[in-house]
C-alpha cells in the first residue's frame, strides 16, 4: 500500500514504484500515477461540476514534485474562479494546431518551387526564384499567411525598387502573383489576387515605360513610327534584319539564324524549329503584309539559305543590329524592341495577354490560363502582328498614341 498522501517527501516519490495512484498531499487530488510499464506521469483529480476529472501536469522526473505541486494550485485556483483548466489547456492547444496548419506565404512559395521538379529548364531559374523572394519578398510576406496577404502587403514590397529595379520587381510581382494562385488552387486562400496587374496593381504603380535601361535599353512606343520610318530609309542587310525583327517582335538570334526554308511566302508564316527557340518548342510567327514585302525585296545568295546573310555568307554577327542603332544615334537595343511592342499591345491595345505572350514565345507562368490557351493562337496573333505593322508605319502625330480596340 502507498504512504499517505502527507508523509510524501522528495525522495519518497523518486523511490515509489509499485503501479497504482499515489497521492503526494499538501494539495488535495495531486497524485503521481505509475503505469505498469514502469513510466510515472503527475494527476490531478478534481471535480469540475458534476464530474470528477483526471487532468495531466507532465511526466516524472521532467517535471517535480514541487513543479507538480504550483501546478496544481494553479489549476484548483482556476476551478473556483469558475474556470474549467482542462479544456482551457485544450482550447489552447487546438489553437497552437490551427496555427501550425496556416500556409505561410514562405511555405507557399517553397512548395511551389518544389513542385516544379525537372520542370525549369536548369538550376539556375530555380536559384534565381528563390534568391528573389528571399532578398525581396520574404522580409515582408514570408511569416504571412497566404489567405491574409493584400494589395499594400505586395505594394510595399514592389514600391521600394519599383523604380530603380523595375525588371526585378516586374518578375518579383509575377512570381508573388503565380505563388498566391497555387495557393488559391490548394484551397489556402480565396478571392482576387492582391498581386495582379492588370485592374489591380497597374492602378498604384508607375506603368512600365520604354526608356533606356542597360542592356535591354528599349525605345518609347511614341518614338517607334518615327524611327522605323528612318530605319527603312537606312541600306544594309543589318537594316533589313532589324526592321524584320521589330515587324516579327522576334529576338534577335531568331531573326539572324532565320532560313529561306523556314519561311512560306504565300502563307505569310515564318515557322521556327525548337531547337533555335530559347523555350525549345516550334514557334509560328504570323508576317503581316509589311514582313512579307520586306521579304519579297531581299537579294537570295546562291547556295545559302540565310534570309539574311553576312557579306562572306556566314550568319549575321550578334553586334550587327546593335551597330545599325548605333549609326542611327538611338539609345536602344534589337531586344528592347520587343519591350516596346509588349508596352504598345497590353498599354495600347485591346488584345488578349495571352495572345500577346505567345507572340513574345513567353510560356504563359498560369498553368489554368496555359491549359485553357492549348493552341498557339496563330489567327488572333495574325490580327495582332498586322496592328502592330500598321502601328510602326504611321509616326504618332504630337507625341499621341491613338489605343486600338475591339481587335481582342
Amino acid at each position: 500500500m502507498p504512504k499517505k498522501a502527507a508523509e510524501l517527501s522528495a525522495m519518497a516519490v523518486r523511490n515509489l514504484s509499485e503501479p497504482g495512484m499515489h497521492f503526494v498531499g499538501e494539495v488535495p487530488g495531486l497524485a503521481l500515477q505509475i503505469l505498469s510499464t514502469g513510466a510515472k506521469t503527475w494527476v490531478l483529480r478534481v471535480k469540475i461540476g458534476p464530474r470528477r476529472r483526471d487532468m495531466g501536469l507532465g511526466g516524472y522526473p521532467e517535471v517535480s514534485l514541487k513543479d507538480a505541486r504550483d501546478a496544481a494550485r494553479v489549476a484548483r485556483q482556476k476551478i473556483r474562479e469558475g474556470v474549467d483548466p482542462i479544456e482551457e489547456r485544450r482550447a489552447a492547444k487546438s489553437k497552437l494546431m490551427a496555427a501550425a496548419t496556416i500556409l505561410t506565404f514562405k511555405q507557399a512559395a517553397a512548395d511551389y518551387i518544389s513542385a516544379q521538379g525537372d520542370g525549369w529548364k536548369n538550376d539556375k531559374h530555380r536559384k534565381q526564384w528563390t534568391a528573389t523572394l528571399e532578398t525581396y519578398a520574404y522580409p515582408t510576406l514570408g511569416k504571412l499567411a497566404v489567405g491574409d496577404i493584400t494589395r499594400e502587403h505586395v505594394l510595399a514590397v514592389l514600391r521600394p525598387i519599383w523604380n530603380e529595379k523595375r525588371e526585378t520587381a516586374s518578375r518579383l510581382r509575377g512570381r508573388i502573383e503565380v505563388i498566391l494562385d497555387a495557393a488559391k488552387a490548394a484551397g489556402a486562400r480565396s478571392g482576387d489576387n492582391p498581386a495582379a496587374w492588370r485592374g489591380n496593381l497597374d492602378s498604384a504603380l508607375q506603368r512600365r515605360r520604354s526608356e533606356p535601361k542597360g542592356h535591354h535599353a528599349a525605345l518609347p512606343v511614341a518614338d517607334i513610327g518615327d524611327f522605323m520610318k528612318r530605319l527603312r530609309a537606312a541600306d544594309g542587310i543589318g537594316a533589313r534584319a532589324l526592321e524584320f525583327a521589330i515587324l516579327t517582335a522576334a529576338r534577335s538570334g531568331e531573326v539572324r539564324g532565320a532560313t529561306w526554308s523556314e519561311i512560306d511566302l504565300d502563307a505569310a508564316i515564318w515557322i521556327i524549329p525548337a531547337v533555335r527557340m530559347k523555350a525549345a518548342r516550334e514557334h509560328r510567327v504570323p508576317l503581316s503584309p509589311s514582313a512579307v514585302a520586306l521579304l519579297r525585296a531581299l537579294p537570295r545568295m546562291a547556295g545559302n539559305d540565310l534570309v539574311f546573310p553576312a557579306p562572306r555568307g556566314g550568319q549575321l554577327s550578334d553586334m550587327t543590329l546593335g551597330a545599325v542603332l548605333k549609326r542611327m544615334k538611338v539609345e536602344a537595343t534589337a531586344h528592347g524592341f520587343r519591350s516596346t511592342f509588349r508596352d504598345w499591345a497590353g498599354e495600347f491595345t485591346a488584345h488578349a495577354r495571352e495572345v500577346i505572350e505567345h507572340a513574345l514565345a513567353h510560356q504563359l507562368k498560369d498553368k489554368a490560363e496555359a491549359a485553357y490557351a492549348r493552341g498557339d493562337l496563330l489567327a488572333k496573333r495574325k490580327r495582332l502582328m498586322d496592328d502592330w505593322a500598321a502601328f510602326v508605319s504611321k509616326p504618332a502625330v504630337s507625341g499621341t498614341i491613338t489605343p486600338i480596340r475591339g481587335r481582342a
